[in-house]
């Protein structure tokens, strides 16, 4: 049988419509980067009876929180202070104070904007992430530069806001010539714990550990914990160390 033009177009539509479906790909969106969290430790002492355990302090923006510093510098108790330049122009004071204990404080590379020192764009604890490595070079270097113009030694370490990285951003930060400061003991929950659970965070820990806290929320209840967990590590005799104070630190990465 002959097919008209009209039959034909029938046909080839039938055909068509008899064979099977084709699955079309959505785009895909960037992937979320695997986060890293590291973690940090001081190596035992070799000391029998000795425990130590260091004393790091995040001073993101706002002020300081003097409930903290007071305890640290009537007892004379060493930290180490990772600051922001954002921390720096607002606290001029706080830094000439902690400039004047030389022996007890050392201040290291907290950021520029206090952004996480992540090069894809994503959301940690709702912060946006720098983003690309420019921007991871720019938040690293950035903090840098605001420590020197401050008068600050040259900071060693670096500690980005909430304390996550991607891989190529952390090999990218220590490119830079700076170590990545983790911890093992969250003291605070960001400064938002309340005070007793602080408290008993700060109080419980053991030799080795690196306690992250902060001391820029002087109206958070969790810098009164603070305080009084770090009374509690001394009256145990526990020997408080500021990370310089430690030749040889194992870091490792905890992945999440």
């Amino acid at each position: 049988m002959r097919l008209t033009p009209f039959r034909s177009c029938l046909f080839l539509l039938a055909s068509l419509a008899a064979l099977p479906a084709m699955a079309v790909e959505p785009p895909q969106a960037n992937p979320t980067p695997r986060l890293l969290e590291p973690s940090l430790h001081l190596p035992k002492s070799g000391k029998p009876g000795e425990m130590r355990v260091a004393l790091t302090f995040d001073a993101c923006m706002g002020e300081a929180d003097q409930r903290i510093l007071s305890v640290l510098i009537d007892e004379k108790i060493p930290a180490t202070i990772f600051v922001t330049a954002r921390w720096l122009r607002h606290n001029p004071q706080t830094v000439a104070l902690l400039q004047a204990h030389p022996d007890q404080f050392e201040l290291e590379n907290h950021g520029e904007n206090h952004v996480p020192a992540v090069d894809v764009p994503v959301k940690i604890y709702g912060i946006a992430a720098a983003g690309s490595p420019q921007a991871v070079e720019q938040e690293v270097a950035g903090g840098a530069r605001a420590m020197a113009a401050s008068g600050l030694a040259a900071p060693h370490w670096f500690r980005g806001s909430t304390a996550k990285y991607d891989a190529s951003a952390m090999a990218q930060i220590r490119a830079m010539g700076f170590r990545i400061a983790g911890y093992s003991l969250n003291g605070d929950g960001g400064s938002l714990l309340g005070a007793s659970v602080a408290e008993k965070r700060i109080a419980a820990a053991k030799d080795g550990d690196v306690v992250l806290s902060h001391i820029n929320q002087p109206t958070h209840a969790a810098g009164e914990g603070v305080a009084r967990g770090i009374l509690a590590l001394k009256r145990r005799g526990v020997t408080l160390v500021k990370l310089s104070d430690v030749v040889d630190l194992s870091d490792q990465t905890l992945t999440h």
